[in-house]
C-alpha cells in the first residue's frame, strides 16, 4: 500500500484495520479512503478548509458509515481533499471553472465584506483563459494577463470570487442551452431553460451557491435568465460601468450586469460597481408609466402581473402616479427614423407591437454589424464548432452586409430623447421582462420565434436607448416564474436600485396575496 503518489487525493493518511469479528466479511482485502467531512475518532475533521480546521477539535467518535465498513472486512487508509464545506458538491451544471479570489486587502470601507460571487466566462481572470461559452475560443485564447476592473471593484468590496461560470457560446443567445458544457439547471423549473447568455450566472444565484454573480447584457441576456430563474437581475446605463476586460458582443449595447436573490445586495453590488454614496436618501417616483399594450403581450393571465404592481405601488406611493399610455404609439410618433425599419409585415403581427418590433430589428441589425466587426476574422479563420440556433445567427452576422447602420444610431438617439421626455427625472416605465415563462429544454427554433418576436420587442426598450432596467421577480404562476422590470433614464441607476429595495416588501407581501388567490 505504498502511497508515493496521492494524485493530491489525501489530506491525511492513516490504517485503520478492519473490526475483528466472527460473522462474514464481505469487504475483506478491500481498502477505502473517506471525504473530510467525516468523524474518524481522533482525527480532526477538516470540511475542506484550514480554519474550519483550526477552530474545531479533534472527533471522540467514527461516524456509523465508517464503521459499518470496518465491520465489513475493509481497510480505511486515510482522508481526502474536498472542495471547501462540501459547497460544490452540486452546482446544477452553474460552473465552468472554481477558484478562489480573496477579497483586496483594503483599509476602507468593504460593503459586500462576506459576501460570493460568481462571473461569467466572458470576464477575464489574471491567470485563466476567458472561453466565451465556446472550446474552440478557449482553446484559441491564451489566458488573461490581467482581472476586469468589474471584477477588482467586487473584490475591493470585500466580496469573494468563487468561479467562472457557464455561457451561451459568444453571448448569441438568451435561451442559456449549451451543447459543449452542458445547459446549467433551472432551480425553479429544471425542465425549462435558465435564459441566457448569462445561464451560469443566473443559476449559481438561484441555486444559492453564491449571493450574487456577474453577468453581461447585451440584447438581453441579465435580464431574460433574472426573469426565468426568479431572482433579481440588474442592466445598468448603458456606459456607466467599464467593460474593459469583458468580451466584446456589440460595444454600443454591451452592458455588465449582476444578478442577486433580494434588492437589498442588489443594491449593495450597485452601489460598488456604479460607485455610488452608500448613503443616499431614496426619492420617490414622479409617476410610473404602466403601458398597456407591452402587458397585451403576455402569455399569462395579465392581471397576475399588474395588480401585484398596481396594489404595491399604491400601497407605498399612491395610485396617483400610475399612467396607462400606449408605448407603441408613442415610440412611433416620436422616433420618426424608424420608419426605415417599418414595411416589412411587422404593422401586421397581431402577436406584436409594430413599432417596437421595428425597434427590436434596428437594435439586431447594429448588432450584427458589430458582432461582425469584433469577431468575423476569428470565425472565418477557426470556423468553430457552434450549436444550433447559435451557428446561423453567427453566420448570418459574419455574411452580413453593413447596412443602416447610420440609421440605427440615429434611432438610438431618438428614442433615448423620447423616452427621456417620457419619464423626465424621477419617473419609471414598468414592461414585462420577458412574454412568458421560460420555453422548455430543446424546444424547436421554430417554434419559439413568436417569443423571440416579442421578447425582443420588450427588451430593445432599454437595449437600443441604454436605459437602465431591473427585472423583479414575482413569484410563481402555475408553477413557472413570473417577472415584471422597471426601467429610469439613462444615469438614474441608483435611483431606480433605491425604488426596488423599497418595493421590495410591499411586493412580497402582493405576491403571497396573489399566488394564494391563483390556486
Amino acid at each position: 500500500m505504498a502511497r508515493d503518489s496521492d494524485h493530491g487525493a489525501f489530506m491525511e493518511k492513516f490504517i485503520l484495520q478492519p473490526s475483528s469479528s466472527t460473522h462474514e466479511m464481505p469487504l475483506k482485502g478491500l481498502t477505502f479512503a473517506v471525504k473530510d467531512i467525516f468523524d474518524v475518532d481522533g482525527y480532526l475533521t477538516g470540511f475542506g478548509n484550514p480554519n474550519w480546521a483550526r477552530t474545531h477539535s479533534a472527533a471522540t467518535s467514527t461516524a456509523p458509515a465508517v464503521l459499518a465498513l470496518l465491520r465489513g472486512g475493509a481497510t480505511c487508509v486515510g482522508k481526502t481533499v474536498m472542495d471547501e464545506m462540501a459547497y460544490w458538491d452540486s452546482d446544477h451544471g452553474a460552473f465552468m471553472e472554481k477558484f478562489i479570489l480573496q477579497p483586496s486587502s483594503s483599509t476602507h470601507e468593504m460593503p459586500l465584506k462576506g459576501l460570493t460571487f460568481a462571473v461569467k466566462d466572458i470576464f477575464d481572470v489574471d491567470g485563466y483563459v476567458t472561453g466565451f461559452g465556446n472550446p474552440d475560443w478557449a482553446r484559441t485564447h491564451s489566458a488573461a494577463t490581467s482581472t476586469a476592473p468589474a471584477v477588482l471593484a467586487l473584490l475591493r468590496g470585500g466580496a469573494t470570487c468563487v468561479g467562472k461560470t457557464v455561457m451561451d457560446e459568444m453571448a448569441y443567445s438568451i435561451n442559456g442551452e449549451s451543447q459543449h458544457y452542458g445547459t446549467p439547471e433551472n432551480p425553479c423549473a429544471p425542465d425549462r431553460v435558465p435564459g441566457g447568455s448569462s445561464s451560469g450566472s443566473a443559476v449559481a444565484v438561484a441555486a444559492k451557491l453564491v449571493d450574487f454573480s456577474l453577468g453581461t447584457d447585451t440584447g438581453g441576456s441579465v435580464r431574460v435568465p433574472a426573469s426565468y430563474c426568479g431572482i433579481w437581475g440588474f442592466r445598468p446605463s448603458h456606459g456607466i460601468v467599464s467593460t474593459t476586460g469583458v468580451t466584446p458582443m456589440a460595444q454600443s449595447f454591451d452592458t455588465v450586469g449582476w444578478f442577486a436573490r433580494d434588492a437589498e445586495i442588489l443594491n449593495r453590488v450597485g452601489r460598488v460597481l456604479l460607485q455610488l454614496s452608500s448613503i443616499v436618501e431614496p426619492v420617490k417616483p414622479s409617476h410610473i408609466i404602466i403601458p398597456e399594450d407591452c402587458f397585451q403581450l403576455l402569455s399569462i393571465p395579465i392581471n397576475r402581473v399588474t395588480t401585484v404592481l398596481v396594489q404595491s405601488v399604491e400601497k407605498l406611493f399612491g395610485g396617483h402616479i400610475i399612467k396607462y399610455p400606449c408605448l407603441g404609439d408613442y415610440v412611433k410618433d416620436n422616433v420618426p427614423t424608424l420608419k426605415h425599419f417599418m414595411g416589412k409585415g411587422l404593422e401586421n403581427q397581431e402577436f406584436n407591437i409594430a413599432s417596437l418590433a421595428a425597434l427590436s430589428s434596428a437594435m439586431r441589425t447594429l448588432q450584427r454589424c458589430e458582432f461582425k466587426y469584433n469577431h468575423a476574422e476569428w470565425v472565418s479563420t477557426v470556423k468553430p464548432d457552434l450549436g444550433p440556433g447559435i451557428s446561423e445567427r453567427v453566420w448570418e452576422a459574419v455574411r452580413s452586409m453593413d447596412e443602416k447602420t447610420d440609421v440605427c444610431h440615429s434611432v438610438r438617439t431618438e428614442l433615448r430623447a423620447a423616452l427621456t421626455a417620457l419619464l423626465g427625472d424621477f419617473g419609471i416605465l414598468a414592461i414585462p421582462t420577458v412574454p412568458g415563462p421560460p420555453p422548455r429544454l430543446q424546444t424547436e427554433p421554430s417554434t419559439l420565434e413568436i417569443f423571440r418576436a416579442r421578447a425582443f420587442s420588450l427588451l430593445s426598450i432599454a437595449g437600443v436607448s441604454g436605459f437602465c432596467q431591473v427585472s423583479i421577480p414575482l413569484g410563481t404562476y402555475d408553477n413557472l416564474p413570473v417577472s415584471v422590470s422597471f426601467l429610469a433614464k439613462h444615469g438614474s441607476d441608483g435611483f431606480l436600485l433605491n425604488i426596488a429595495e423599497m418595493l421590495s416588501k410591499t411586493l412580497n407581501e402582493q405576491i403571497e396575496i396573489a399566488q394564494v388567490s391563483s390556486y
